[in-house]
């Protein structure tokens, strides 16, 4: 696939370390170019800008996903099984089977739970004071959450991070990075196809669910093998970097801190600005199923496009002062769950445990302060903190 005559050229690679590492300059650069540019070293055209992106994603007949969201065609190949390489009826047939599970009652049933969850890790990490935000805030709640409603056996939960980010390395290009996680990446596969095919799943989970659905003649083999990760490494990885994401910025904002103690009701928008300022997903590519208009220029049949939430989040035609946190603004529209029929699944239970952290933080915490230099996670599509050091000041 070569460019279009009307489209602007882009040569930096976007997933080398240290762009991956420091994304946001590029991304700038990405839309100062224009609506649409194409990404010579991936050979994709680019979607910078929120209004494009957005048209992609709620365009779900000219944008298609059942071709592959990765820009690796032998992951786009492999991952044909499940819901987010799906388009039409065999979206929402499998869609269908985690949406009760996602609903608000459904939720509900579920808020003691993670209330008593969030209490005790908050309670942990006040009892040590200097902690690493990632592993003893952020990914302690989803950990104690996800793997359950998932229905993973609870003795062989020991590789799922690393599984789950293997997951998402293998979605981006072929590089080194992803080259090196490919292991574990297929490592999860294989033993989500032996979980699946010995029906060691937790009763009443969502992975039980995808086993009856395979014993009805609902889904077939393949694809309750396939869901098992398709519910898992979402709700694992990206809520981690929600949670983190968040945690840095009240910490690094102290003011605003303060301000969300005296008013909870602020908490909702300060999740929603963490998502916007970033986004745990860099983004995902989908395939023009014929010639297609968009911001004036022409996506030619066939081609890939790569619809940058991270950088759509940042659209200062949008968003004024895009690259200020700001937990009072209406960041409602941040597109880091999605939009359209493959917006995330499961970003009611990530915005309630999220919520849920931060109100309990909130209650318990008079101060969050910074107590060291954070570092970033290495990964093609996730875009967290590996450590967070923090320190935790208890209420009086």
């Amino acid at each position: 696939m070569t460019r279009r005559a009307d489209v602007p050229t882009y040569r930096e690679n976007l997933y080398s370390v240290a762009n991956s590492t420091d994304p946001h300059p590029h991304y700038r650069r990405l839309r100062e170019l224009g609506p649409v540019v194409w990404l010579s070293r991936h050979r994709v055209y680019a979607i910078p800008r929120y209004a494009e992106s957005k048209a992609v994603l709620l365009d779900a007949t000219t944008f298609i996903s059942g071709d592959g969201v990765s820009l690796n065609p032998v992951v786009n190949r492999l991952g044909r099984a499940t819901t987010l390489n799906s388009d039409g009826e065999d979206h929402v047939r499998r869609r269908k089977l985690v949406a009760p599970r996602m609903t608000p009652r459904a939720l509900g049933t579920m808020s003691q739970q993670i209330e008593t969850i969030a209490a005790d890790v908050v309670d942990a990490a006040l009892e040590k004071g200097t902690i690493d935000g990632v592993a003893d805030l952020a990914r302690a709640l989803p950990l104690g959450v996800v793997p359950d409603l998932v229905g993973w056996p609870s003795d062989q939960r020991e590789h799922l991070l690393r599984w789950a980010a293997a997951t998402f390395d293998s979605l981006g290009p072929v590089n080194t990075t992803s080259v090196r996680t490919m292991g574990s990446s297929l490592g999860m596969l294989r033993f989500a196809k032996k979980i699946a095919r010995a029906g060691n799943v937790l009763p009443g989970s969502l992975g039980d669910d995808a086993l009856q659905a395979v014993a009805a003649g609902t889904i077939s083999d393949k694809e309750g093998a396939a869901l098992m990760i398709d519910y898992l490494a979402p709700s694992l990885d990206t809520t981690i970097s929600g949670i983190a994401s968040a945690l840095y910025l009240l910490a690094t904002h102290p003011d605003q801190w303060a301000a969300l103690r005296a008013d909870p009701s602020l908490i909702p928008n300060a999740a929603n600005e963490a998502l916007r300022f970033e986004a745990p997903i860099r983004g995902f590519t989908r395939r023009a199923a014929h010639d297609a208009k968009l911001g004036g220029c022409t996506i030619p049949r066939g081609a890939r496009v790569l619809v940058l939430f991270a950088s759509a989040n940042r659209d200062d035609l949008v968003f004024a002062d895009p690259d200020t946190f700001d937990m009072t603004r209406d960041a409602s529209a941040q597109l880091a769950f999605g939009r359209g029929t493959h917006s995330c699944a499961g970003q009611g239970l990530a915005r309630l445990e999220t919520e849920t952290l931060l109100r309990i933080l909130a209650d318990r915490v008079e101060r969050i302060e910074p107590a060291g230099e954070p570092s970033w996670v290495r990964n093609n599509l996730i875009r967290c903190h590996e450590a967070l050091p923090l320190r935790l000041h208890a209420s009086r």
